[in-house]
C-alpha cells in the first residue's frame, strides 16, 4: 500500500541514521543527505537529496550509481570506502549494498525507497558512494559505475525511535 511509506515519514520522521555526501576533488559541489528509517514490516526506508551531481552538457537529466560500500572512510579519493556491502557474497546487482539509482535533473536527484536487504545497525560506520554514472547491473563486481563523485559515513542519529 503506498500509504504505508507516507504514514511512516509522518508519524515516525526521525530518521535513525543519516549519511552528509561530500564531493570529490572534481565533483566539489556535490553535496547531500542520505536518511535511513525503521520500519514497521523490517527492512530499511531510504530517502536521499544529492545536489551538485555532474551534467552532462547534452542531457540535463542522468542516471547516478548509489551504493553501500564497506568502509566507513571517505578519505579522497575514497578509495578506502572498499568493495560494495555484500555479506553474502552475492553476485552484483544482489549485494546488499546495492542501491536503485539515482534520477538527476539538472545535477539534483531526490529518491525515497525501501530495500529488505539490510537493517540500519548493519550499516552503521559504513559509506555510501555516489558514482559519476549508472551502474549497468550487469558487470562484475560492481557493475561499471564510474568514479567514486561523493562519499558520506553513515552515522546513527541517536533520537530513532522503534516501529
Amino acid at each position: 500500500d503506498f500509504n504505508i511509506m507516507k504514514d511512516l515519514l509522518r508519524n515516525n520522521p526521525e530518521p535513525c541514521a543519516y549519511s552528509v555526501i561530500t564531493g570529490n576533488k572534481d565533483n566539489r559541489r556535490l553535496n547531500g543527505t542520505v536518511y535511513f528509517y525503521n520500519t514497521p514490516f523490517g527492512g530499511t526506508l531510504v530517502e536521499a537529496e544529492i545536489g551538485g551531481l555532474p551534467v552532462n552538457p547534452g542531457s540535463p537529466v542522468a542516471f547516478y550509481g548509489m551504493h553501500i560500500h564497506e568502509n566507513g572512510d571517505c578519505t579522497l579519493p575514497f578509495d578506502k570506502a572498499g568493495e560494495h556491502y555484500n555479506p553474502s557474497s552475492a553476485q552484483h546487482p544482489e549485494h546488499a549494498g546495492d542501491l536503485p539509482p539515482l534520477l538527476g535533473n539538472y545535477g539534483y536527484a531526490y529518491t525515497v525507497f525501501y530495500t529488505d536487504r539490510f537493517n540500519i545497525d548493519e550499516i552503521i560506520g559504513r559509506s555510501i558512494i555516489i558514482h559519476s554514472h549508472p551502474d549497468d547491473f550487469t558487470s562484475q563486481p560492481s557493475g561499471n559505475s564510474g568514479a567514486k563523485a561523493g562519499c558520506g559515513v553513515i552515522k546513527q542519529t541517536g533520537t530513532c525511535s522503534p516501529c
